[in-house]
C-alpha cells in the first residue's frame, strides 16, 4: 500500500461511509457529458456512483474525503477493479428504475472502451475527484489531488485518469497530466479524454 501523507483536512474514509464518497462524487458529476449521455439524470448518476464505489473502490481501492465537502477514489497499481455478479445486479436495478433507456447498454459499452484505452503499464488510477457544488472554486480540487500526487512522485509511479468533462482539461494539464488519446463513448456521444501523468523528479 502506498504511503498518502494526509492534512489535516483530509482523511481516509472508511466502509461505513461509502455513501458520503458516493453522494459527494454524484454531485460533482451532475452535469457532466459522459454521465449524463450515459445515465439521463442526476439520480441515476447517483445510483451508478453508489454502488461503484460501495463494491469496488472502498473493498478494493482507496478513497479520500474533505470533510464534506470533496472526495476522490482511486485503484492503486496492479489492482484490477473487479465488479461482482452482485454488484451488477445492483447496478441494473437502479438503473431500470431511475436511468433512462438504454443506460444499462451505453454503461456496458462504456465500459469495453475504458478498458481498450487503459494502459497496461502500472499506475495510480484516479477514478473520481470532485466537490460539492458550494465547495467549488475554492481550490479543494487542487488540495485533494495533492497528497497522492506527492506520494506518487516520491515513490515514481505514474497516474492515469479519464477525462469526461473538457471543462476539466486545464485543471488537470495544470497538474501534470497530458493527453494520449481522445474517443467518443457511443454514436452521438460526448468525448472521453484518457490522461497521463509521469512521476516528477524530487
Amino acid at each position: 500500500m502506498i504511503l498518502i501523507q494526509l492534512p489535516e483536512t483530509q482523511r481516509e474514509a472508511q466502509p461505513r461511509e461509502w455513501k458520503q464518497v458516493a453522494d459527494i462524487t454524484a454531485e460533482a458529476f451532475a452535469e457532466d457529458p459522459v454521465n449524463r449521455w450515459v445515465f439521463g439524470s442526476p439520480r441515476a448518476i447517483q445510483s451508478t456512483f453508489r454502488v461503484l464505489i460501495r463494491e469496488i473502490y472502498m473493498k478494493q481501492g482507496r478513497c479520500f474525503l474533505a470533510g464534506d465537502n470533496g472526495a476522490t477514489t482511486w485503484l492503486e497499481p496492479g489492482v484490477a477493479s473487479n465488479f461482482s455478479t452482485w454488484a451488477m445486479i445492483q447496478f441494473a436495478l437502479g438503473q431500470m428504475r431511475y436511468g433512462k433507456t438504454g443506460a444499462i447498454r451505453r454503461a456496458t459499452a462504456l465500459g469495453d472502451l475504458m478498458a481498450q484505452h487503459h494502459p497496461t503499464e502500472p499506475h495510480m488510477y484516479l477514478f473520481t475527484i470532485g466537490t460539492r457544488q458550494s465547495a467549488r472554486g475554492k481550490g479543494l480540487g487542487k488540495a485533494l489531488l495533492r497528497p497522492v500526487l506527492e506520494a506518487c512522485d516520491r515513490d515514481g509511479i505514474p497516474v492515469y485518469l479519464e477525462n469526461s468533462n473538457p471543462v476539466n482539461s486545464g485543471f488537470y494539464t495544470a497538474h501534470g497530466f497530458e493527453r494520449i488519446g481522445l474517443f467518443n463513448v457511443g454514436d452521438g456521444g460526448p468525448v472521453m479524454e484518457p490522461m497521463w501523468r509521469a512521476p516528477k523528479e524530487l
